[in-house]
């Protein structure tokens, strides 16, 4: 035969307090669990493409300088930077956009018109007007970005 035993009402209380209790504490945990953690998981499978701006400020034969400003998100630091960007065209039609940081040691180069070429301080780098090294240290041409024109207006991303 069973014997059946009665539960106390101080005993159901506290089991049923302690149930609750636990439920509560889990509907605090698991959104707390989740914003510390969910950042660092989280990866954008694809890039944005950056607007530069239009393609009338771009000289034929002359690469023009853009400034951007962009978002960048680390876990869940977000970091505001300049990204600067050298845009060039032979036929108006075809554009490469390029990097103004220097391959060798990550300095700023900067476009000298009158003797048509990139000139990196640091060391003496020269790179020709399509980005490609003619003389000093730097191991690669200038960084290239893919570029896309709609509408007249130029956007980038990276490769």
């Amino acid at each position: 035969m069973s014997e059946e035993k009665e539960v106390s009402r101080r005993d159901f209380l506290g089991v049923s307090i302690l149930v609750m209790g636990g439920l509560i504490g889990l509907g605090f945990l698991v959104p707390a669990i989740a914003y510390i953690i969910g950042p660092a998981l989280g990866r954008k499978e694809s890039q944005e493409w950056i607007r530069l701006g239009s393609t009338s400020k771009v000289e034929v034969g002359t690469p023009t300088l853009f400034k951007v400003k962009i978002e960048q998100q680390t876990g869940w630091i977000v970091n505001e930077e300049e990204l600067s960007v050298y845009v060039l065209t032979e036929d108006g039609r075809e554009y490469i956009a390029m990097s103004n940081v220097c391959t060798h040691l990550g300095c700023r180069v900067r476009w000298i018109s009158d003797e048509n070429k990139f000139f990196c301080p640091c060391h003496n780098a020269i790179f020709d007007e399509r980005g490609f090294v003619v003389s000093g240290p730097p191991p690669n041409p200038l960084y290239r970005y893919e570029v896309m024109v709609e509408e007249d207006q130029l956007f980038i991303k990276e490769i």
